[in-house]
């Protein structure tokens, strides 16, 4: 783990370059300098070896150059080509070129202090070379002549980037590369030798990265930046990074890396100056620096994305904008909250367009009255008449601009010195001033099941085109029902065990911010996790388990602690389903695929459970909702849908003695739709018309609930279950009532289930069975689906049947 040194205080606004060198130094880790092989005293890294720079070396002796995607260097496997030796025995020759270390190492006569200036049989200086030519002999009988001495050396390279020494005694002291370029340069017309001198590239050898003669805060920007993306797992290649060095930062002359200006032609050098630019500049970014902005880089806020505030033109209400946003953002921790902050800066922004269109253009807000907020709802109306944007777009622009003008009023920027001081009572959005949005369409945004079960079987598309944790994420989003960002950020220990050994899902809310969340799951859910649980400990087999996460990305990613984005996860999702066939529903319809996204699963999920008659507690304990609200609206069965599902059920309505109460639908429904629809009592089994028990609301029953021997009770299709389930519930207390003997015969005689209460319901039951199974195939389907629908409406509305729907059989293998 790198651990930074003890960091400085962050420099304010009017920072010196000294500060904000000082600071970024702070915050880059000593551990992070020692692995990447710097060298403080000859401003030098040599990365060999780092995990995202360096890479491992060419295996070749004498060769410092790293191995990219080969088993070689870009060089030696070159020369291995062309030599034809095996690898094994390639890989035992050193490498030998006279240019080879040119002008790093030291004479090899003692004491001498001057670089040699050949590799190959004369590693030597210059001036010693000149010796050795009038001394004869070899070279070891040159070194051990008591007469030659060490020399001093001369100093280094007159290039400022170059960290070799000189070679030459006279002129401009240069090492032995830049003095053989020198000459030929001087002879080009214009050459300006002192520019030349200054930014000239080091020549640097192998993965060695020069940082000399570059300002101070430029190298602390770099090595923060080059520590950030380390910290990302991103790589980046060292020549990559020496050639943005030498060919555009250290040319441009610039004091900090704001001031270099962009590569043209290289696509990769702006990439990668822009990024390690970024982390730079953001370290030392501070909220109060921001503040004075016109856009905010919301990276000082602890929050991803910017703010823009240039769209509204009043200085007094900018201001006041900028207020509601700093407290907004010191509240909100959400992956979404800069989007949601621009959308209230958007309708303060229609706001502020409108206050435009006034003589003084709504400068002076003392002059501002109701009319102004009047005009402002119906330039809103007139834009959404015109097709300017929708109903939904105008309803959100006002309610958030109502949202930041009252919380302005109470954080006090009306008072005195205030930026809203001065700003009359009247200029308010009211609740009522909100239109009410429109009626969410009857099929809600849950998928139907026959959808589902099409996607399921693609799945395996899914992940040839992505990746097994792309493909892993959906199937777990589909099986539990968690938001996209839940998902995607699980831990890798996040399965545990009741105390009944059932799998729990331990996950986060990270919309609520509701951390150590525990959802129920079935076992083959429970499988998925615990074979990518494996396969990602054999990916990261040094990391400690908690620090690693389920998902994690494929790419930089070499700490296993990066998962995978969700907004990739959508992205792909979306490719993906275009790509599939149409979805033909049982009806014969295509579904349209742009309802088809990752959040609808949990819409979905949701939705089969509501269905199936969980209890809104309970299902509001699933999908981890504070208010019951929320979940109720999956129970919603809109006007139109129980219209036609009471119109359907009516039809084989019957009596106590199950005679058939209507053969034909007539407008007698209207009446029954309205007596539902204000408060019908509903009995166990169906309904009750007896006037005292209507009268105290089904709770004054003169034959306690015998309802099978009153004339005022009559059932529908839709309580079959039911009528089952009493039956069932009847025999078998009458068989415990026979075996039981402790009881007295009168008590007996009361509690027993009369017969002809059994024979009446088994009359019933059959009378209804035998009046469905006359109907076609298609017509038993319609009524099925009208009595889930009747149903569901009892359950939740009214507390009735206590009989649970099967949940949909959307995969085979796997429960839902």
């Amino acid at each position: 783990m790198l651990t930074p040194v003890v960091t400085a205080p962050a420099p304010g606004t009017d920072a010196s370059d000294a500060e904000v060198t000082a600071f970024l130094w702070s915050m880059i880790s000593e551990d992070f300098l020692a692995e990447a092989g710097w060298n403080a005293e000859r401003r030098v890294m040599t990365p060999t070896g780092h995990p995202t720079m360096g890479g491992r070396r060419c295996p070749v002796p004498n060769c410092e150059s790293p191995a990219r995607g080969k088993k070689l260097c870009s060089t030696c496997y070159s020369r291995h080509r062309k030599s034809g030796m095996p690898m094994e025995d390639f890989a035992r020759v050193p490498r030998v070129s006279r240019h080879l270390h040119l002008g790093t190492e030291n004479c090899r006569v003692s004491g001498c202090e001057r670089p040699w200036i050949n590799s190959g049989n004369e590693p030597v200086c210059r001036a010693h070379r000149w010796q050795m030519i009038k001394h004869g002999g070899t070279l070891e009988e040159f070194l051990a002549d008591p007469s030659v001495k060490g020399l001093p050396g001369l100093g280094d390279c007159s290039v400022l980037a170059c960290n070799r020494q000189a070679v030459n005694e006279s002129g401009t002291r240069l090492c032995h590369p830049h003095g053989k370029r020198l000459p030929a340069l001087r002879r080009e017309p214009g050459f300006d030798e002192e520019e030349w001198l200054r930014t000239a590239p080091s020549g640097s050898f192998g993965i060695e990265i020069s940082f000399r003669g570059l300002p101070e805060l430029v190298v602390a920007q770099l090595l923060f930046g080059l520590q950030h993306r380390f910290h990302r797992g991103a790589r980046t290649e060292a020549g990559n990074f020496r050639a943005l060095i030498d060919k555009t930062i250290r040319p441009s002359g610039a004091r900090s890396l704001e001031d270099v200006p962009d590569p043209v032609a290289n696509e990769d050098a702006l990439i990668l100056l822009n990024r390690t630019r970024i982390y730079a500049i953001r370290a030392v970014k501070t909220p109060e620096g921001e503040y004075a902005k016109d856009e905010w880089d919301l990276v000082a806020f602890g929050h991803r994305g910017t703010l823009v505030f240039t769209m509204i033109h009043q200085p007094w209400l900018r201001e006041s904008a900028k207020r509601w946003a700093r407290d907004y953002l010191s509240k909100v921790r959400s992956k979404s909250t800069a989007s949601h902050a621009q959308q209230h800066l958007h309708g303060l922004a229609k706001l502020s367009d409108t206050l435009r269109a006034r003589p003084d253009r709504g400068m002076d807000k003392s002059e501002l009255s109701r009319a102004d907020i009047e005009n402002f709802l119906n330039r809103m109306a007139f834009l959404d008449a015109n097709g300017r944007f929708t109903t939904n777009t105008r309803i959100t622009y006002i309610r958030m601009a109502r949202n930041v003008l009252k919380q302005c009023r109470v954080m006090g920027l009306t008072r005195p010195e205030g930026p809203m001081a001065g700003l009359p009572d009247d200029f308010v959005i009211t609740r009522l001033d909100v239109p009410k949005p429109p009626e969410p369409s009857e099929e809600g945004q849950d998928l139907p099941p026959e959808v589902m079960r099409q996607l399921c079987a693609h799945l395996d598309s899914f992940e040839a085109m992505t990746c097994l944790e792309i493909r892993l994420s959906v199937e777990l989003l589909m099986d539990t029902g968690r938001r996209p960002e839940e998902i995607c950020r699980l831990e890798l220990n996040c399965l545990t065990r009741d105390s009944r050994g059932k799998p729990v899902l331990l996950y986060n809310n990270w919309k609520e911010q509701r951390i150590g969340r525990q959802l129920p799951i079935h076992e083959p859910t429970a499988n998925l996790i615990i074979e990518q649980q494996k396969r990602v400990r054999e990916r990261f087999p040094d990391r400690p388990p908690s620090a690693l996460v389920l998902l994690p990305a494929q790419n930089l990613n070499l700490r296993g602690d990066r998962t995978i984005d969700s907004n990739h996860l959508s992205a792909m999702h979306r490719e993906w389903v275009e790509k599939l066939p149409d979805f033909v529903l049982d009806d014969g319809t295509v579904f349209d695929k742009e309802k088809i996204f990752p959040y609808a699963y949990r819409h979905s999920f949701a939705q089969r459970h509501a269905d199936a008659g969980v209890p809104v507690d309970v299902l509001a304990e699933l999908m981890d909702h504070e208010q019951l609200e929320t979940t109720r609206t999956y129970y919603r069965v809109k006007e139109v849908r129980l219209r036609e599902a009471v119109e359907r059920v009516t039809q084989l309505q019957f009596d106590r003695h199950g005679t058939r109460i209507w053969g034909a639908v007539t407008t007698v429904l209207d009446a029954e739709r309205t007596r539902r629809a204000i408060g019908a009592v509903v009995v166990p089994f169906g309904t009750c018309s007896e006037p005292s028990n209507v009268a105290a609301g089904g709770g004054a029953c003169p034959l306690r609930f015998r309802c099978v021997g009153c004339d005022h009770f009559s059932t529908d299709v839709s309580y079959l279950p039911d009528l089952r389930t009493y039956l069932d519930d009847l025999l078998r207390q009458r068989e415990k009532l026979r075996s039981m003997a402790e009881a007295d015969d009168w008590a007996r005689a009361e509690a027993r289930p009369s017969d002809a209460e059994i024979t009446r319901i088994r009359r019933l039951i059959q009378r209804v069975t035998e009046d469905v199974e006359t109907l076609t195939e298609a017509e038993r389907a319609e009524v099925q689906r009208a009595a889930q629908v009747v149903r569901q409406m009892r359950q939740n509305f009214l507390g009735m049947p206590r009989i649970r729907q099967p949940l949909p059989d959307l995969r085979p293998e796997r429960p839902a």
